[in-house]
């Protein structure tokens, strides 16, 4: 699929479907008091819609970053002043109360979104770009605040596919960091990804999935190795790694995870899963040495993931269109390459 206006904007109509639909809901912090049972839309007055927080925020990031990639779209108007309604100084400062009552809130998956809708508003040059960061700054700085006290905590890193995975979070808040020229926050992160995954060897990537996921643990893994390590000892990483891709049976060493019930909850998460481990395969051969002969085969797999997770893409189903939408912009405009 090419991206262009016509399925942008579709992508762009499913988020502002959902970015102020406050139920269904799904939620998952500390309960400390009585403070804290308030509707969705008072407890994180911004990112209320979109089933959860973190969906709310990436579904932002989508109208940002498809405003940015398409300026003259017929769709501008009405993103904007979606973006206008959700930053606002009041509205922020709502996220700000609940993040401090909860710290590790959304952390880390959300909180790494946050910082790639930020980053994407650092990108633009737009005037308006830069009076909606200097309202998210504040909640910004808060959220790294945060994300560098648990990261510096963290001695174990999570190896499911889901939200709490380890790898997906830190590559994407590494891209961050180098957008902002954050160095220290680029330092604790390469110190902890090398503590966590430099000396992993013959990952077990035929038991993936592991359940409902929509990440590839061990694809995520490598797709931030790529970040840390310089083509060559990443190329040398990666084959300890995973060594089967140097195997005979290289062209059929993973398949696209079929989906049987699309409109399933924790089924759609197999559509993200097909477009997440695309976007992860090209960040890996990206980080290889241009004549590295396992890149024809990274290619084709990803090539095959791509097609199977961009089909129905923009189905109307609240169980994908709530979110499916930015795992699909994030790959066809190659986000994940720090574009």
């Amino acid at each position: 699929m090419e991206l262009d206006v016509t399925i942008a904007a579709k992508f762009i109509q499913l988020v502002l479907n959902c970015i102020n639909q406050e139920y269904p809901h799904n939620n998952i912090f500390w309960f400390e008091s009585d403070e804290d049972i308030k509707p969705p839309r008072q407890l994180t007055p911004a990112f209320y819609g979109c089933l959860d927080w973190h969906s709310a925020v990436h579904g932002h990031w989508l109208l940002v970053r498809l405003a940015r990639y398409f300026p003259e779209a017929d769709f501008q108007a009405k993103v904007r002043e979606a973006l206008a309604l959700s930053f606002t100084h009041e509205k922020i400062q709502g996220e700000i109360f609940h993040l401090k009552r909860h710290p590790f809130f959304e952390c880390p998956y959300g909180f790494a979104w946050f910082l790639q809708l930020t980053g994407e508003l650092r990108e633009w040059t737009d005037p308006e770009a830069k009076e909606w960061l200097a309202v998210l700054e504040s909640l910004e700085t808060l959220v790294v605040n945060n994300f560098h006290c648990w990261l510096q905590r963290l001695e174990i890193p999570d190896r499911t596919g889901a939200h709490f995975n380890t790898a997906l979070p830190l590559g994407m808040t590494l891209d961050w960091s180098r957008i902002t020229n954050n160095q220290d926050f680029v330092h604790q992160i390469a110190i902890k990804a090398r503590k966590f995954y430099l000396n992993d060897q013959n990952y077990p990537l035929h038991f993936e999935p592991l359940g409902y996921d929509f990440v590839s643990p061990g694809l995520a893994e490598a797709d931030l190795m790529r970040r840390v390590l310089s083509p060559i000892d990443f190329a040398n990483w990666l084959t300890h790694f995973l060594p089967q891709l140097l195997t005979e049976e290289q062209r059929h060493w993973l398949a696209p995870v079929q989906v049987t019930n699309p409109n399933d909850f924790l089924q759609s998460h197999f559509r993200g899963l097909n477009l997440s481990r695309a976007w992860m395969m090209e960040g890996i051969i990206s980080g290889l040495p241009i004549d590295d002969c396992r890149v024809d085969v990274l290619r084709c797999a990803a090539d095959l993931h791509r097609q199977f997770g961009l089909i129905d893409v923009a189905d109307e189903h609240y169980s994908s269109s709530h979110w499916l939408g930015t795992f699909a912009v994030y790959l066809v405009t190659a986000r994940g390459l720090f574009q």
